[in-house]
């Protein structure tokens, strides 16, 4: 009984002697490490990063295309080149992807104006400017809207007033900035009917306050990244030019 006890006190007294220990933080200091020229290279590193580098470079610097003229988003006041040309082309190359899958035509197309990230220089359009243009991971999604939520897309572009990219739809405000002409491909629009909206996945989430999109029955996605699809369109056409139209201004 005497050893039980003795053994008990001493594993009580081991496992005390193993809490651990307090420690309180007295202070934080750090220093500032220049990375500069006077830090040797790694040779081995830089030999096998080469050749993925030289082949990354190679595939940016592709000529796709040319621009006679630069394309910027801050061009015009309610649509610009650059947007136009934007949502021209999801239009023209999501376009077929959606009626071949679905057996629809693609009605609309609304990107925004934000998510263009520079503009096209004159000159060689490169991979890279497709990169510098869409650098996310976004991907071309399909809302089908009845009229009630075209009515709400239609009522957010009229309160935002942004050169957002829009295709296959034309608004004209009036002096008081509500719409007094809407058409989609040239005809009013009609109840009963449903919209078919090529987006992306970020807008049609709710992205910048776009949220008209939940009233969407459902969606159809495409698997086309944006960047890809500027590739190929630009891929497909010898120049890239456009311009301001009609497509949304207000009413003089």
């Amino acid at each position: 009984m005497k050893q039980f006890l003795y053994l008990c006190l001493l594993f009580s007294g081991l496992l005390l002697s193993c809490q651990p220990a307090h420690y309180q933080l007295r202070a934080i200091e750090g220093r500032q490490l220049e990375i500069d020229e006077s830090i040797a290279g790694n040779d081995s590193l830089e030999t096998f990063i080469a050749p993925y580098r030289e082949r990354i470079s190679r595939e940016m610097n592709r000529t796709l295309s040319h621009a006679p003229a630069p394309l910027d988003k801050h061009q015009g006041e309610l649509n610009s080149p650059l947007g136009n040309m934007m949502a021209d082309a999801v239009m023209e190359m999501a376009g077929p992807i959606f009626k071949n899958r679905t057996g629809e035509d693609l009605d609309i197309v609304l990107l925004n104006h934000d998510g263009i990230r520079a503009g096209i220089s004159q000159g060689d359009i490169t991979v890279g400017t497709a990169f510098e243009l869409m650098p996310f991971e976004n991907e071309v999604v399909v809302a089908h809207l009845d009229a009630s939520g075209l009515r709400g897309m239609i009522e957010y572009l009229a309160s935002e007033q942004v050169a957002h990219p829009l295709a296959g739809m034309q608004i004209i405000l009036d002096e008081q900035n509500q719409p007094s002409q809407v058409l989609v491909g040239g005809r009013p629009v009609e109840e009963g009917q449903i919209y078919y909206v090529a987006t992306n996945d970020y807008l049609y989430e709710g992205g910048d306050r776009m949220t008209f999109f939940a009233a969407s029955e459902k969606r159809t996605v495409l698997d086309y990244k944006i960047r890809n699809l500027l590739i190929d369109y630009f891929e497909k056409k010898e120049t890239i030019t456009s311009s301001t139209d009609n497509r949304f201004i207000r009413k003089k």
